[in-house]
């Protein structure tokens, strides 16, 4: 099959969309798929006005154009669109939508204009925007689009569905589970005898560093449980890059956490993964996540995951089992505060994701992206 996915943003930029469109393409190269990648993302050396680059037997077709600060646009989309799908025409065109992808919404109708099968998926939460959005759809023919609509988690679908009168599927995001997997069997690790015994609780959190991952929350947070435990209780490992930094750092600063909190920067997947290995609690803070890619490689690899009740976090976290769920920042404090001080809860939730694997291993995601495309050829 000639698989074609779309999507504005793409490696080398970093994120959940850019890391999941490039490993789905790769590991449909592998079934034996010819893939293609369009995005309006730049390469690394600036390629752009419709170069393609051959990465992991991936065709990537660099559409993009410069624009001040390396914005994923292109003026010139639609027409590198229509004329890329007119040199492929491919079995089936994927398209990866965010919140704001006007060259994934290009890709679309231009797709479905050509008769093209088409199969969108969202991987964002449409909080804020959905008013709008039926309003604009049910002014146009995409009140019933003739695509395969999904989305990453049953969350982020509801969503969807309240904007379209179509059927709205869900396609998770995908994980290579062993290579997530923790390294030691779960009975090489003893519980700690006492609370006391058991060291600080160490947290860690992986995201971009931006208003919308709430990272400087995060430190707010953390700094309130530090004030309700003994010194040394708590370390904080925080992984990523981005615009907040600087204000990361700040309030850092002013919290007067600096023995507490270590910032990582950005670090190589192989590099986040160790770094699990010297951590006990992931937290993962944002308020409108789709699915929670980083919180799925950190249960996968045996810790503790506390976050936002009506999150997609919610589809492989279940309260109390794998971690916690909370309502607020003031529940998240408190939550950590309490696996600090109880440490035999928090041993029997590292037991049970040591040896219990969680869903979406990239078998099961590729069939359901192969039912997608199946449904989008039966809607063309």
């Amino acid at each position: 099959m000639r698989i074609v996915h779309v999507s504005d943003c793409y490696a080398p930029r970093t994120g959940g969309i850019e890391s999941q469109v490039a490993d789905l393409a790769s590991r449909q190269r592998a079934a034996g798929h010819e893939v293609h990648v369009l995005t309006a993302t730049l390469g690394a050396a600036g390629e752009r006005g419709g170069v393609v680059d051959l990465e992991d037997g991936v065709h990537v077709h660099r559409l993009g154009a410069r624009i001040p600060f390396d914005l994923p646009v292109n003026p010139a989309g639609p027409r590198l669109l229509r004329d890329a799908y007119a040199a492929l025409e491919p079995d089936v065109v994927h398209v990866h939508a965010g919140l704001v992808s006007p060259f994934a919404f290009d890709g679309s109708r231009l797709a479905l204009e050509r008769g093209l099968p088409t199969a969108i998926t969202w991987h964002c939460m449409l909080d804020g925007v959905i008013p709008a959005l039926r309003s604009a759809v049910h002014r146009t023919h995409w009140s019933h689009p003739r695509a395969a609509l999904s989305a990453v988690s049953a969350v982020a679908a509801e969503r969807v569905r309240r904007v379209f009168d179509a059927p709205v599927e869900i396609l998770p995001n995908g994980l290579d589970l062993e290579a997530w997997a923790p390294d030691e069997p779960v009975e090489d690790v003893p519980p700690a005898d006492t609370d006391a015994d058991a060291g600080p609780l160490r947290l860690v959190a992986t995201m971009r560093l931006a208003p919308r991952k709430r990272a400087v929350p995060l430190i707010e947070l953390v700094a309130a449980a530090r004030d309700r435990l003994p010194r040394g209780a708590l370390r904080l490992s925080l992984i990523g890059s981005g615009p907040a930094a600087t204000r990361v750092r700040a309030t850092v600063a002013r919290t007067r956490l600096q023995q507490v909190v270590d910032l990582r920067g950005r670090l190589t997947r192989p590099a986040v993964r160790d770094a699990y290995r010297d951590a006990d609690v992931f937290l993962a803070v944002a308020e409108l996540e789709a699915f929670g890619i980083a919180a799925l490689e950190a249960r996968t690899a045996g810790l503790a995951v506390v976050a936002r009740r009506g999150t997609g976090v919610a589809e492989f976290v279940e309260d109390g089992v794998d971690g916690l769920l909370v309502a607020d920042d003031a529940e998240m404090t408190e939550a950590v505060v309490h696996l600090a001080r109880d440490r035999r809860l928090l041993d029997g939730i590292l037991a049970h994701n040591r040896a219990v694997r969680p869903a979406f291993g990239w078998t099961d995601v590729l069939a359901r992206a192969e039912g997608e495309y199946a449904r989008a050829r039966s809607l063309a």
